[in-house]
């Protein structure tokens, strides 16, 4: 995708997903700013970190009574859809991965094949861009 087609990719999901309205924090409405800015510049890795961060400081903002739940709790403890909770969890799991590398010496794969990562990275991104506004448009009022 180039850069015109992942901002028609954006504007086809909030056109999809947005049917009413939402009120969000000054914060979450800046970091899903700065994800969709990501996502359109095609830097997947850091759209998905992004939207992971959009999401949790939703969640945080909608259903949070205590400022140190995990994201983990977040997800467990807020009314969502169980599909939403679902893929929540996927993309949170994803995150983990590239957030808390275990073995960062064992790159080869990195190395050998960085196209495999950056495709994978990709869809991934894409994934996070529809989970990002799927949570943030769950509660819309019309």
């Amino acid at each position: 995708m180039n850069e015109e087609e992942r901002w028609n990719h954006i504007v086809s999901l909030d056109e999809e997903l947005l049917k009413g309205g939402v009120i969000l924090s000054e914060w979450c409405s800046f970091i899903v700013r700065e994800s969709d800015q990501a996502f359109v510049h095609g830097a997947s890795l850091a759209s998905i970190l992004t939207a992971v961060s959009g999401i949790e400081t939703y969640l945080r903002s909608e259903y949070s009574e205590k400022a140190r739940n995990s994201l983990f709790e977040l997800i467990e403890s807020s009314p969502i859809a169980d599909d939403l909770r679902s893929d929540l969890h996927k993309l949170r799991k994803y995150r983990n991965k590239w957030v808390h590398v275990n073995y960062p010496w064992d790159d080869q794969k990195l190395i050998d094949a960085p196209e495999e990562s950056e495709k994978e990275l990709e869809v991934m991104a894409l994934f996070a861009a529809r989970a990002l506004r799927r949570t943030i448009y769950e509660n819309q009022w019309v």
